[in-house]
């Protein structure tokens, strides 16, 4: 079994050369059509769709493969602003869904003025000042991927709002995703951290719903020595609330 999860991996990890490539080549296309010609509208719009969706297979390969470390005890710890964890994380996320935002957010350098960005469009975060600020020093990879892959759950999910907030206590940062949509029934609670579970019926609910990114939270956050609660009902949103220990 090791050797086929090794083998797996490195498979995994060949995969970001042709990605890169089908990446670069979309993406000259699209901004030198004056070295490779004009594009109509519908070309423009295809070409768009293919880097959103080869950015979401690189973030794809580079999630299994920190599992995979993750999986072997390996921990590569720096120091970080909590601010720039939430702001990369916000990034990635509209990278995908809202482009223009993203490139307000990058530009970005005050609270008050994200805020006010993310009212626009459904965000609200809770985080004090001080918080905001704060140097942690943790495995930033894997504190990262926790916090995307609940803040992406929870925009797919939402009605309206997603909220984001976050304190440090007893020497643990604690975050907090929210969102207020359709609620995980209480029976469902365990079986959502299951890998492949999902909260829907079919492929398409199931590619857009909760399954293997809790599963892998699951994974990263028990490697960090942190934990995981969810507070929901059907109907009534959910809420996770993530603590990791500095």
């Amino acid at each position: 079994m090791p050797n086929t999860t090794i083998k797996t991996e490195i498979l995994i990890h060949d995969l970001k050369v042709p990605i890169s490539v089908i990446d670069a080549g979309a993406k000259s296309l699209l901004n030198r059509q004056d070295s490779y010609g004009p594009l109509t509208e519908k070309q423009i719009k295809v070409l768009k769709r293919i880097i959103r969706n080869t950015l979401t297979t690189q973030r794809l390969v580079n999630d299994v493969l920190e599992l995979g470390r993750s999986r072997e005890g390996v921990m590569i710890t720096s120091d970080f602003s909590v601010s720039s964890l939430v702001m990369s994380v916000l990034v990635e996320i509209f990278d995908l869904s809202d482009p223009p935002v993203a490139d307000i957010i990058r530009k970005l350098e005050s609270y008050a003025g994200l805020e006010q960005v993310l009212n626009t469009v459904g965000f609200r975060l809770g985080f004090d000042r001080k918080m905001w600020k704060t140097i942690v020093h943790l495995d930033a990879a894997k504190v990262k991927q926790v916090l995307r892959n609940l803040v992406t759950n929870a925009f797919k999910h939402r009605a309206c709002v997603v909220e984001i907030s976050g304190r440090i206590e007893e020497k643990q940062m604690i975050l907090k995703v929210r969102d207020d949509g359709r609620g995980i029934p209480p029976a469902n609670h365990q079986r959502i951290f299951e890998t492949y579970f999902t909260t829907g019926g079919s492929i398409e609910s199931a590619i857009e719903s909760h399954g293997l990114g809790l599963a892998g939270v699951m994974v990263l956050l028990k490697d960090m020595g942190g934990g995981l609660i969810l507070t929901s009902d059907d109907g009534k949103g959910a809420e996770f609330t993530v603590t990791i220990p500095l």
